[in-house]
């Protein structure tokens, strides 16, 4: 991909997405400057079962001295929030609940959940008579008692897009809560996927929509083909554009790289600061 500095755009502060073992080989670069940090790690039933007191032990020491913004990735394999089985849905629901205690006894903004929107209820959902609102009691039904303990805990439930191709439905769900403890993240890979195999509208069009609601953003780059997780300046994404759409965002989300390679971390933040996007 060309470089192209970007002019006139105050470069914005990012972390990353790293594992407790892992901030250590970071450390210096997020603490010195406060960087966004989120956990991985607590998202499996061993994680938040026989592994949790071992996980959050982890966590606190390897946060010690950190002063910065700290979110968790919830649990989601298997975990739909939108679960059409009614034995199952609180099931999830007890699942989240877990994972929002982890994320408050490590001293979280932040839990990160996955959407429950695709492209099959984008094609559907004029389709079939009242579509919506079916969909929209199950995710009530399972997300009201997680919204509620959110936000009395002080922890901001972000919901990511996966397979979302209409980033209108999914704000309208978080606004349906009418609660400053649900609100939108975008992965900037998935968003570009859906765009190149689902006709989506591109990523800065994603960060638009969300407008105030978008209070969180993982960062990451592909090919269009697979979920890459690469470092910015890898793949094909259009990161001056995404950058300015950020740019224009009045909520100060959370700004993380999240790479499968943990070692590509200074390779992106470097591409990014080489564009004058970040600081």
């Amino acid at each position: 991909m060309t470089r192209r500095k970007v002019l006139f755009m105050t470069p914005l502060k990012i972390g990353a997405c790293l594992a407790p073992f892992e901030i250590q080989d970071h450390r210096a670069w997020l603490f010195e400057a406060n960087r966004d940090i989120e956990l991985q790690g607590f998202s499996t039933h061993k994680d938040l079962t026989v592994e949790l007191e071992e996980r959050i032990a982890s966590a606190k020491e390897a946060l010690r001295g950190f002063e910065g913004r700290l979110g968790i990735h919830g649990p989601y394999e298997g975990l739909d929030m939108d679960n059409k089985d009614r034995e199952i849905r609180p099931i999830v629901t007890a699942r989240y609940l877990k994972a929002l205690q982890a994320a408050e006894r490590v001293g979280a903004q932040q839990m990160v959940l996955h959407s429950p929107f695709n492209r099959w209820y984008a094609w559907n959902r004029l389709n079939k008579p009242n579509y919506w609102e079916t969909k929209l009691h199950r995710i009530h039904e399972v997300m009201m008692p997680v919204v509620k303990a959110a936000e009395a805990a002080g922890i901001t439930l972000v919901i990511e897009n996966i397979l979302d191709v209409d980033p209108a439905s999914r704000r309208a769900m978080i606004d349906s809560f009418e609660s400053d403890a649900i609100a939108i993240s975008i992965d900037t890979g998935h968003a570009h996927l859906a765009r190149r195999m689902s006709s989506a509208p591109p990523v800065d069009y994603f960060i638009r929509d969300a407008g105030d609601q978008l209070q969180h953003v993982h960062l990451q780059d592909l090919d269009g083909h697979a979920d890459r997780h690469w470092a910015p300046g890898e793949g094909e994404i259009h990161w001056s554009e995404v950058f300015r759409a950020l740019s224009e965002c009045t909520s100060d989300p959370h700004l993380v790289l999240e790479l499968s390679r943990k070692a590509d971390i200074p390779k992106g933040y470097t591409y990014l600061k080489s564009l004058g996007l970040v600081e």
